[in-house]
């Protein structure tokens, strides 16, 4: 059985850390968007925020994330994909939105102490997060018509508010199995 799921959904939701759960649980590869973003922003010597401005106006990188991201709806393996169009580009794969209430993203990306990401307030970070969620929605609904706010989009929805990342692990376990389990039958 192949484990290929994409987690898409709020910023400072808890994407990466329920990836690495479950790259560990199933032996899967994780294809990180943000990671190459992230690189690519550091590369270019800009903020994560000031790179996804830069990408409003030169759709190349979006372009080549965009064919890496959809040469693995045909692979064989075990893949999760941390991308907020992976679900559009990886259609064989059982897609998540991970929510999170925004005053609790805020608090959880400023506590995450990431080196490329120096705020000073919890309040400089929700209005990062906000111009940035507001940069990709821009992007995406321009490139391919498509809302990454639109619910229907997604397989599971799992709000991670007052959740611990072992309850949205299993969640996504027993989300996943339920659909392998219809596909065998």
């Amino acid at each position: 059985m192949n484990f290929k799921i994409s987690l898409a959904g709020d910023l400072g939701s808890g994407k990466t850390t329920v990836a690495k759960i479950l790259e560990k649980k199933y032996g899967a590869t994780i294809v990180s968007a943000g990671l190459i973003h992230r690189e690519l922003a550091q590369s270019m010597n800009l903020t994560i925020e000031k790179f996804n401005i830069f990408m409003e106006n030169d759709r190349s990188y979006d372009k080549k994330l965009d064919d890496l991201m959809a040469s693995y709806d045909a692979k064989d393996g075990n893949f999760i994909f941390d991308s907020r169009m992976a679900w559009h580009f990886v259609p064989s794969a059982v897609s998540f939105y991970i929510a999170v209430d925004k005053e609790e993203a805020a608090r959880r990306v400023f506590n995450a102490n990431r080196a490329d990401e120096n705020f000073k307030t919890v309040e400089d970070t929700l209005e990062s997060l906000t111009s940035r969620r507001a940069s990709e929605r821009k992007r995406y609904k321009e490139y391919y018509g498509q809302d990454i706010m639109d619910m229907s989009n997604y397989d599971f929805v799992i709000d991670t508010t007052q959740m611990t990342v072992d309850e949205v692990v299993n969640k996504i376990v027993e989300c996943f199995e339920s659909v392998a389990a219809k596909n065998d039958g």
